[in-house]
């Protein structure tokens, strides 16, 4: 029972301790070497790509921003040269009014006159055709009345005469 009082199991091989350290030492080594970097350069590549992400967001954010306020600004111009244009068509839309009621009353003027010149030279021609009617009747109504007829040709023509200028002037 000795030997099994010399061999302790809890207590490890100093061989066991040695290898031990030195394959947890190598472990450590190529971890700190290669893996680890690998780790911090997948770890800021991330980084970078959710950074990167971000400001384009953000740029893409104030694009955005920036399109929206020249899109207002268009807006705005359209609408002030849609007001413009109303005002303009509306001016325009007056003058032609105001053209085509001057137009129309010269129209009628000229028909009025041109009216009025039909009846001047209407009533002309009818006091000509009428004179010598008028003159006949008027030596016979002459005659009747005063009883002896009218037959010397200036005393007719001179009453006859009278008898118109005292028409026209009524």
């Amino acid at each position: 029972m000795i030997v099994l009082a010399a061999e302790n199991p809890v207590k490890p091989h100093l061989a066991e301790l040695a290898l031990g350290l030195v394959a947890f030492l190598l472990l450590l080594y190529v971890l700190a070497r290669f893996v680890v970097p690998r780790f911090e350069a997948l770890f800021a590549a991330r980084a970078d790509k959710i950074e990167g992400g971000i400001e384009k967001a953000e740029q893409a954010q104030a694009a955005a921003a920036e399109a929206l306020e020249r899109f207002r600004a268009q807006l705005a111009d359209a609408r002030a040269e849609a007001a413009r244009i109303r005002e303009e068509a509306r001016a325009e839309g007056e003058r032609v009014r105001a053209e085509l009621r001057a137009e129309a009353q010269a129209e009628s003027r000229r028909m009025i006159a041109q009216g009025e010149a039909e009846l001047a030279g209407q009533r002309s021609r009818i006091a000509a055709e009428m004179r010598p009617e008028l003159g006949r009747l008027a030596v016979e109504l002459a005659e009747r009345i005063v009883g002896e007829p009218l037959a010397d040709e200036a005393r007719r023509r001179g009453s006859v005469d009278r008898f118109l200028a005292e028409l026209d002037r009524r």
